[in-house]
């Protein structure tokens, strides 16, 4: 089968019940290749939720689709020719576009006409998912060139972009909800949590932690300055943005987390054991199933609780010293962290009564929405 940019293909839509909450589930693809829903800290769908992005390699390169008339419309190819950075697809506030990464420049899609354009290309190295402020004037995304790390930051219309560099890979930065001159990003491995200002001061650690620690996947829970992170795989925490204060909110082996708009919910996998996909109420700690996820969720490092060290993985020990933590980006994700699509990576609809989530189940990456039971 060929594909080509704007050709529209037959649903692969199918519908059954969870066998363990009885919610509906929504497959929406079943083509024998990797498929995955876009990024768990951004939304698959248009605002109107009529139209839900996927990611698939089904024609040899990453590229965009989506699924139109959700949930039973026909697919659309949404891009065609080099590969896309495969988690980088997100929707601009306004809703009218599409922002994504290819090598080291970050291109905008019109979903109406499909016609497209390149924000900024920083030219040779290697970047990573980009995401934007709440007005949507301005972007940013990890960056890695010239052999060194850091930040991407500028305008949507191409202006003002510059680097902000930092010592250790970046990953997954993100501009707080109501202080947009600020962005809160991971530095990989420990400690996790910094920010800085958009302008490039005022550089901090957010939280002092050693290996041991395992942090991950931190967010902003809605708008009240709180970010929210895993320990994994210990607990579900809170950080006051100002105060720096810490609360435990669950003690259970959370993994990818995805707060709701209001910040009283989160929504999550688990692994390690998978007991399935959970939302948990931030005010009391309790959680409750809204289906099963039934991922293969590779990775050796999962089954730690801790940064995996230089002595843990043999293949990354030449020349590294003993006892030095490993970026996930240094030892690979393949065996170590796992095929990012063999996890579900769990986000809400726009609606926020179902949860979108990535499954291997059936033996090749599908995407699948459910329907949240109690919604």
């Amino acid at each position: 089968m060929s594909w080509t940019k704007g050709e529209r293909w037959p649903a692969e839509h199918s519908l059954h019940r969870d066998r363990a909450t009885g919610a509906w589930v929504h497959q929406l693809t079943s083509h024998a290749s990797t498929n995955h829903a876009t990024y768990f800290l951004q939304s698959s769908f248009t605002p109107d939720g009529r139209t839900m992005l996927f990611v698939s390699n089904r024609r040899g390169a990453w590229q965009l689709f989506a699924v139109t008339d959700f949930p039973t419309g026909e697919i659309i190819e949404l891009t065609d020719g080099g590969s896309i950075h495969p988690f980088s697809p997100a929707f601009h506030p306004a809703g009218d576009r599409v922002f994504f990464v290819r090598g080291t420049s970050i291109w905008w899609l019109r979903l109406d006409t499909l016609a497209e354009g390149c924000v900024v290309d920083f030219g040779t190295g290697s970047m990573g998912e980009c995401s934007f402020d709440a007005s949507g004037e301005w972007m940013v995304a990890a960056l890695r060139k010239d052999g060194q790390s850091g930040l991407a930051v500028g305008r949507t219309d191409g202006t003002g972009w510059h680097r902000i560099p930092f010592p250790r890979t970046v990953i997954h930065p993100q501009f707080h909800p109501t202080e947009p001159e600020w962005i809160e990003f991971a530095g990989d491995p420990a400690p996790r949590m910094h920010r800085v200002r958009r302008d490039g001061t005022g550089l901090q650690c957010l939280y002092a932690h050693d290996n041991e620690e395992f942090v991950v996947h931190e967010t902003f829970l809605g708008v009240a300055g709180q970010v929210i992170y895993t320990v994994w795989p210990r607990a579900l925490r809170v950080m006051d943005w100002r105060t720096r204060e810490h609360r435990t909110v669950a003690g259970f082996n959370a993994w990818h987390i995805t707060p709701n708009r209001a910040g009283t919910a989160v929504l999550c996998d688990t692994n390690h054991p998978d007991e399935g996909i959970f939302l948990v109420d931030v005010a009391t700690g309790e959680r409750r199933l809204v289906c099963l996820s039934e991922s293969s969720n590779g990775g050796s490092q999962w089954r730690r609780s801790r940064y995996g060290l230089s002595e843990d993985f043999a293949a990354a020990q030449s020349g590294t010293p003993r006892g030095r933590a490993l970026s996930w980006m240094e030892v690979g994700t393949d065996t170590v962290y796992g095929p990012q699509w063999t996890h579900p990576h769990p986000s809400f609809s726009r609606d926020e009564r179902s949860v979108v989530f990535t499954s291997d189940r059936t033996g090749h990456a599908q995407v699948y929405v459910a329907e949240i039971p109690f919604a």
